[in-house]
């Protein structure tokens, strides 16, 4: 990476869903890191239409197509470090002292930006079938000179498609 801006799609939870909506959010991506929960390889292929992606195995991705994807990744972006984990309960490392600029997770289906000091740490919450009330999200992070910055994108208003246990009919098939 030069000193340019370096775009990062983030999504997580997707269960075999591919929404048109993340698609078209993280279309400008130059990389696409899947935090777990895919739910098939369909839904990998999908975001690999739009850029490279590091995807790591999730909780719920226990099919063979699975077996080969990492439960943990670390992925370099110029002089910047992500570590990408499923569930951020289970971090075991201190990520401070291994340098790195962000920390992204997935699991709780939560969206979440939090700063805790030079660190950003990002669940881009669920762009899977809706749990629950949470909102159906990706997020993005921006990489340039010196800066790492994140941002939550909503894909579907609230009132959508919020029973729980709901599916939608666009599952990703075999």
């Amino acid at each position: 990476m030069s000193y340019g801006v370096y775009r990062v799609g983030l999504v997580s939870d997707t269960h075999g869903l591919v929404r048109p909506e993340a698609i078209d959010a993280l279309r400008d991506s130059d990389l696409i890191l899947h935090c777990g929960d895919i739910g098939h390889s369909a839904v990998l292929d999908a975001f690999r239409a739009l850029a490279p992606v590091r995807a790591i195995r999730g909780n719920n991705d226990k099919d063979a197509w699975a077996s080969s994807l990492p439960t943990r990744d670390v992925v370099e972006i110029g002089t910047h470090t992500i570590y990408v984990i499923h569930d951020l309960s289970e971090l075991d490392l201190d990520p401070v002292a291994v340098g790195f600029a962000a920390v992204v997770s997935g699991h709780s289906h939560k969206p979440v930006i939090e700063k805790r000091g030079k660190i950003i740490f990002v669940n881009p919450g669920s762009a899977g079938p809706r749990r629950f009330a949470l909102p159906v999200t990706v997020a993005k992070l921006v990489f340039g000179y010196n800066r790492c910055e994140a941002k939550i994108l909503q894909l579907a208003p609230l009132s959508t498609d919020c029973k729980p246990g709901r599916r939608s009919s666009r599952q990703a098939r075999p």
